[in-house]
């Protein structure tokens, strides 16, 4: 009994602090705010379940990531689905006044997260993923590898299309800037 109390703290100490980055992977999966609380939590159940199959000393969170993912595909209509996300739709008023930037300035930071989110939207779910990932949650390449299940030079490969897709996405969008 005291060896599983110490499993589930040593589970606790490593999940904890990945429930936020989780939750905003699980959005960008299932695109429904509640839809990726119930993945989160599936997952972390899963992940509790399988800890004494976790490997001390290896990447936790591509470990648990990866268990997210898996959770996704074999209990969703799978990564193909392609709805819209939301996400933070309305900055917070008070952080943007303690900021001190002008009006001005925090207009265009919108528009210019409003053009990032919503290039990545139109991403190939394949693409998003990984720079999301690589990007987003600062995985390291064999990482993604093993949460997606590809050759690393896939997701090299992917990623290098997915950012020339977002360049490309961006450079249109902020062109028309005045």
């Amino acid at each position: 009994m005291g060896s599983q109390k110490r499993a589930g703290e040593r589970f606790q100490d490593l999940a904890v602090p990945l429930i936020g980055a989780l939750y905003n992977h699980a959005q960008w999966l299932v695109r429904d705010p509640t839809e990726a609380e119930d993945l989160v939590q599936e997952s972390l159940t899963k992940a509790l379940r399988a800890f004494d199959s976790f490997a001390p000393g290896t990447n936790f969170k591509a470990w648990i990531f990866r268990i997210l993912r898996n959770t996704f595909l074999t209990s969703r209509t799978a990564i193909s689905n392609a709805r819209t996300v939301f996400l933070e739709d309305h900055p917070d008023v008070l952080e943007t006044a303690a900021s001190g930037s002008s009006p001005e300035a925090e207009v265009l930071k919108q528009n210019d997260l409003a053009a990032l989110r919503n290039a990545l939207e139109q991403l190939h779910p394949q693409y998003r993923e990984v720079i999301l990932l690589c990007d987003l949650e600062e995985l390291k390449y064999r990482e993604i590898a093993a949460i997606l299940e590809v050759p690393i030079g896939t997701v090299m490969s992917r990623l290098a299309r997915a950012r020339q897709m977002l360049r490309k996405a961006l450079t249109s969008k902020m062109g028309d800037r005045p």
